[in-house]
Order: structure tokens, then C-alpha cells, then sequence
């Protein structure tokens, strides 16, 4: 039997319509787009009483728990994922997350490839990469004084692990080892009340393996809301980071300022540039790779049509092997395309429109792509390297810019866990040295106060005011 084709949106950048259908794509990705299922919004009713947009949904939820703290935490938690929690077991237990870690402990043996081994050798290598790029200060002497440029890392951070439809202590060791690297002193976990959160062994044994106590059975923007407000048991933290669902990330934009966060992330994206070097088998699972997170986008573009029609062949084919088959396959058909430009540079031209969250550079010579690109949130050159070994293994961290913000965000590490000050030291030759230009300005501006606290160290007894 022939696999289904799969109904994605086709474009050739050479025909009339390619600009109205390049738009509804872009629309697609955006933090704007429409993710809400039919369901999402009866539960909405169902909670809430009335038809709310996800917007409305955040602020209400987000306010009251400012207000009424802890119990709002509880009663959302309650409504929404219909777990009852106390002020006793909001928070894991010590015990349990020891009993969890135990159990994989004893898995340990005679050099297997277990769980806790991963854990350890994935640790070992994002802090070695961490550590590399590490911000370090700097000192720059100047006539009569120095000037420094510092960093002193964030004390308290709270991280968000997503626990609803799958199990993700990769985002655990993304996002906590990169602080700890930075020298964050205190990290608190929001880990869902699922069954894939804060009730899966393996994730609460990760959180021990990386020393992470302060776990919280927590998750959607009454979780954020109490990490950004603090609660009672729950102290407030200074930045919030980590992916989420569409109201974990409304939740973040509405308490930035509260508190720092990372970004805004909306649905996992990637975006491969084939030719003709590129297995059609590799590049089919590359993109299901992103279509089975559900939503997940995934864009294909190439100058060769046979490229193309062979690659989207083989997703049909892999489409019936796959566990979240029918997911991935609704998924391509809400948010991929198949896109064929008119040559390479067209391509990085797209690329650059579309800045997304992965790029797969799958082409016999990807050197001249690479140089031509600027942006993209993560970068896997070549045929070897899928968008897997970045989201699992390598050492930078797989939380990135999503829907076109790679413009101008980057993706997390574990400078994004310091602050930068700076700091002067002068002595009077040097304060001299750069008196009358600051005696120029401040005239200018008309603030005497400023002019008048440097001739004052110049020795002048009466300022001008």
C-alpha cells in the first residue's frame, strides 16, 4: 500500500503568489499565530466559566496569584490540572528525589550505557563548553584611573521544564547546568503534576544527579506566577528560563519586568537546506525530528525540484513507522513547507527572512551557505550533525530563539545567568583629564549639579550653578 502523501504548503519563490504565501507562513510562526485547539478552548469554559483568549487567560491567573499567593497557586493547579496539592506537597520531597536517584543508581553496572552514565557524560560536556565561553572581566587602564567591566551571576533563578505530552530532562541538564556554570546560587525547578514531570523517576533522578532540591510540582502561568510574585514556601527568584506551552510563555512575557526570563518561545522549528548530496531518508526524519513535538514546525528548501519530491517521499514513507505518526503528520500540514528558490543565495536570503530556531545546512558544500546566513538559533552543518545531537549531547544549550526572534535573541548559556556592571576608579590627574569635556556637556544640558561636582574636585570653591 503507498504511503499518504503529506499536504504541506508548497511555494515556488518564482511564482506570483509567493509573497502572499511566504506572509501566511511567517504568520504561522510568529508568537502571535492561533496554537489553540478546539479543546483547549471548552476547557477554558469549563475552568473559567466563559470564553477567554489565552492572553486573558495568563492575566487573570498571573494577578490573582499576586494577590492571594500560595492558595491561588494550589486552586489552579487544582482546576487546571486536576491534582490536589497542599502547602506540604507542592514541593518534592527530599526523600523523594534520594529514592529516585537510588533506583537508577543500582542500574549502574559493569560500564552499561545507563541513564545516570548519560546524565554524567552529557553534564561533562556542556560544562566544558559552558565554561569556554564564559564571560570574564575586564580592565581596561586609562589615563589617571581604570575602568572595569564585570560580571557577577544572577542568586536566584527559576527554571521551567515542560511534563505534558513527554519527559524532558534534557531541558533540566539545558538549562541548569549552564547556571551553575555561571555560579547561580540558588535554582528552583517547575516541574509539572504529570506523570512525564513531576512524578517520572528519571527526571526527578536527574534532579538529584545535578543537585537540584528546590523542586516544585508546578507548571503553567500559575507556576511561573509564583516564581516571578513568590509565595508562601516559595521564595521569589530574579529570572525565569526554560520552554513551556503557549501559556507558560504568555505567563513569562507578562511578568517581565517582575523578573528577567529568557524568551519568548513558540513552537520547536527547523528549517534544512538540502541538494542532491543529501540522503532523502536523513533529511525525512531531520524534519519529523520537529513535526512530532506537535505543534513543531518544519521547513524544507531547495533549488532542486527532484531533491524536494524525493525528500517529501520519504516523510510519507517514515509518517507510518512513527510512534507520534499522525501528530507529526498534523504538524507538517498546519506549519511545514516545501520551499524551491532559485539558486543557493535565495536560499540564504530565505533563511535569513525566516531566522529559525535550528538550521540544517544539508548541501555537498555548506561552507558558502554558512558564511552568507546571520540568522538562526542554532546551526548543524553537514550530514552528520541532525538537530538531535545539538538537543541532547553537544554542550550548547537547546533552548533558543523561536518564530523569527533569532533577529535578535540568542540561545541560552551560561552568560545569560550573569550580569554586567561597571566599574570606575579615577584619580585627580585623571579626573582632570576628562573635566572639561564632562564641564562641556553638562553646560549643555543644563544640569549645573553635574558641572558643579567635578569643578568642585578641581579646586574651584565657588561652582558655577
Amino acid at each position: 500500500m503507498a504511503p499518504v502523501p503529506v499536504n504541506l504548503l508548497r511555494i515556488e519563490t518564482q511564482s506570483d503568489n509567493a509573497p502572499e504565501l511566504l506572509a501566511r507562513l511567517r504568520s504561522r510562526l510568529s508568537l502571535r499565530g492561533d496554537l489553540v485547539t478546539p479543546a483547549s478552548r471548552e476547557r477554558t469554559r469549563e475552568i473559567f466559566g466563559q470564553e477567554l483568549t489565552p492572553q486573558q487567560v495568563v492575566e487573570r491567573i498571573c494577578q490573582d496569584v499576586a494577590q492571594r499567593g500560595l492558595e491561588a497557586v494550589l486552586e489552579y493547579t487544582r482546576r487546571i490540572d486536576g491534582v490536589e496539592l497542599t502547602a506540604q506537597t507542592v514541593r518534592v520531597p527530599i526523600d523523594e528525589l534520594q529514592e529516585a536517584h537510588r533506583q537508577e543508581v543500582q542500574a549502574l553496572t559493569g560500564g552499561e550505557c545507563t541513564f545516570l552514565a548519560v546524565v554524567r557524560r552529557i553534564r561533562r560536556r556542556i560544562e566544558r563548553f559552558q565554561r569556554a565561553i564564559l564571560h570574564q572581566d575586564v580592565r581596561v587602564p586609562v589615563e589617571g584611573g581604570w575602568l572595569e567591566h564585570r560580571y557577577r551571576p544572577i542568586r536566584r533563578v527559576g527554571i521551567c521544564v515542560p511534563g505534558g505530552a513527554a519527559a524532558y530532562p534534557s531541558t533540566l541538564l539545558m538549562t541548569a547546568v549552564p547556571a551553575q556554570v555561571a555560579g547561580v546560587e540558588e535554582i528552583a525547578v517547575l516541574l509539572p503534576p504529570t506523570r512525564f514531570g513531576a512524578f517520572h523517576p528519571q527526571v526527578l533522578a536527574t534532579c538529584w544527579e545535578l543537585g537540584l532540591q528546590e523542586v516544585y510540582r508546578l507548571g503553567g502561568a500559575q507556576g511561573v506566577a509564583a516564581l516571578a510574585y513568590g509565595t508562601e514556601g516559595i521564595p521569589k527568584v530574579d529570572k525565569i528560563v526554560g520552554p513551556g506551552n503557549l501559556f507558560v510563555t504568555l505567563a513569562k512575557k507578562f511578568v517581565f519586568g517582575e523578573v528577567a526570563i529568557d524568551s519568548l518561545a513558540g513552537p520547536s522549528e527547523i528549517v534544512v537546506v538540502v541538494d542532491h548530496s543529501a540522503p532523502a531518508q536523513y533529511t525525512a526524519m531531520d524534519l519529523l525530528a520537529q513535526a512530532e513535538h506537535a505543534p513543531g514546525a518544519s521547513i524544507l528548501i531547495s533549488w532542486q525540484s527532484e531533491v524536494l519530491e524525493r525528500t517529501l517521499e520519504a516523510v510519507a514513507e517514515a509518517l507510518d513507522r512513527l510512534d507520534r505518526g499522525q501528530l507529526a503528520r498534523e504538524s507538517l500540514e498546519a506549519f511545514g513547507a516545501a520551499i524551491r528558490v532559485r539558486d543557493p543565495q535565495e536560499a540564504a536570503e530565505l533563511v535569513d527572512w525566516i531566522a529559525p530556531e535550528h538550521l540544517q545546512l544539508a548541501v555537498e558544500d555548506p561552507k558558502p551557505l554558512l558564511e552568507r546566513i546571520r540568522y538562526a538559533g542554532a546551526i548543524f552543518v553537514g550530514h552528520q550533525t541532525p538537530v538531535a545531537v545539538g538537543d541532547y549531547a553537544a554542550g550548547p544549550s537547546h533552548v533558543l530563539p523561536t518564530s523569527g526572534t533569532a533577529r535578535f535573541a540568542s540561545g541560552l548559556s551560561a552568560n545569560d545567568f550573569l550580569r554586567a556592571g561597571s566599574v570606575l576608579c579615577f584619580q585627580k590627574e585623571g579626573l582632570e583629564e576628562l573635566a572639561p569635556d564632562i564641564i562641556q556637556l553638562a553646560t549643555v544640558e543644563g544640569l549645573s549639579a553635574h558641572r558643579a561636582s567635578v569643578e568642585i574636585r578641581l579646586g574651584k570653591q565657588t561652582p558655577t550653578l
